[in-house]
């Protein structure tokens, strides 16, 4: 099969690919969930006029001119209303958050007044709507503040809250199933033995899945033989995946098992080689409604086609409006050579000039088994096939890593 470029790749990977269903979860277990619908106020907020201050409701006529003197016939807090009316020569002691009396148009801040018993005489002109925040200024009862498919902040948390919703729609979470395939991987903690390494990329791309709000199945490391490789995939289906990752075993070696083993469990491929660097051995597939994606063995080519292609289909799966990553203009910070005919994902580090330049420079090894890189990295440097030598101060693109 020839090499698939990137951009087929993707949409093969993300076609078909709808929200998940609906459910209904409490307020406080919502966040960074996806909304499945657009959300209303269900009140009008604040309700009534508020004192933003603390001082004194009066007619703003009354108080045109200082030293005019008033007569306190009340006082007003926060959820303790003044039931009468404010008349001439008249003032109500008011407080922040209290509602403001009826007659009453404009708020005196204490600091403006000087108190003698029921007595106040003011210090600083009173400007009419002064100090008062206006029924419905933050928003009204039908006003939709939150949209579908956004993914919510806490923020969007607490205006759900000022909205008076205890609950809120979103979209079920993708349920990622991760399974690493190796005779020769061994968890971290243990004495690798000649041959063998240090499992890590299970741990980035658990990581990834979740940060992105998805669910995630640890389906451990399989053996390198059909019948372990094929029981890791069954499982997978069985758990409700709605996608499969598996990593290591997607070249064309006779230990790489992984595609045999998809295709006996009746799994069509839709590719497995694609015109990047890193990971040119990534596999895509389906099976009924669960998606499988194949990622390299090598740790920066399992993160980097992790980072392309699982996160966007997480975040379609999850109803998100924003599905693709995007690109950022920067500088680079050192000479480029050309490229052949894949497209290069190049591990970056980025500085910020005093002028705000963003500039990028690329690390000198870019080898797909240097984790170290790969973690002082900010972002992936992104050349297009065929690009032509490329000097400092040129511009380029870069794709930003999560931090």
């Amino acid at each position: 099969m020839a090499l698939m470029p990137v951009s087929d790749a993707l949409a093969a990977v993300l076609a078909g690919a709808e929200p998940l269903p609906e459910e209904t979860v409490p307020l406080d277990q919502a966040y960074h969930r996806v909304l499945a619908r657009d959300v209303a106020a269900r009140r009008t907020q604040p309700p009534q006029a508020m004192s933003a201050m603390d001082g004194y409701a009066v007619r703003a006529a009354d108080a045109a001119t200082i030293d005019s003197q008033l007569t306190v016939i009340g006082e007003v807090a926060a959820g303790r209303p003044f039931a009468g009316l404010v008349g001439a020569g008249e003032a109500v002691r008011i407080f922040t958050g209290g509602v403001v009396p009826a007659g009453a148009d404009t708020v005196v801040i204490q600091e403006d007044t000087v108190a003698d018993g029921k007595r106040i005489t003011i210090k600083e002109a009173a400007i009419p709507g002064r100090h008062i925040r206006r029924a419905g200024v933050d928003f009204a009862e039908g006003e939709v503040l939150l949209r579908k498919g956004a993914r919510l902040t806490e923020r969007d948390l607490a205006l759900a809250a000022g909205m008076n919703h205890p609950h809120l729609p979103v979209q079920r979470r993708p349920k990622v199933a991760i399974l690493a395939t190796g005779d020769e991987l061994v968890m971290p903690g243990a004495t690798p033995g000649p041959g063998q390494i240090v499992y890590s990329n299970g741990y980035a791309l658990h990581a990834l899945a979740r940060q992105e709000g998805a669910d995630t199945v640890d389906l451990g490391v399989a053996a390198d033989t059909l019948e372990a490789t094929t029981a890791g995939i069954r499982r997978a289906r069985e758990s409700g995946a709605d996608i499969l990752i598996t990593s290591g075993g997607a070249s064309v070696g006779d230990h790489d098992l992984v595609q045999q083993a998809l295709k006996a469990e009746g799994i069509a491929m839709s590719f497995w080689k694609i015109a990047m660097r890193p990971g040119k051995p990534m596999m895509h597939g389906r099976f009924d409604a669960m998606r499988v994606i194949g990622l390299p063995g090598n740790p920066v080519s399992s993160y980097v086609c992790a980072f392309l292609f699982m996160v966007p289909l997480i975040r379609a799966l999850s109803g998100r409006t924003v599905i693709h990553h995007r690109r950022e203009r920067a500088v680079l910070g050192r000479d480029l050579n050309a490229n052949d005919q894949r497209e290069d994902y190049l591990r970056t580090r980025l500085e910020r000039r005093d002028d705000g330049t963003l500039i990028a420079l690329p690390v000198n090894h870019q080898d797909s088994s240097l984790l170290a890189n790969l973690a002082a990295a900010q972002a992936l440097l992104v050349r297009a096939p065929f690009a032509p030598e490329a000097e400092a101060g040129t511009q380029c693109e870069v794709l930003l890593l999560p931090v």
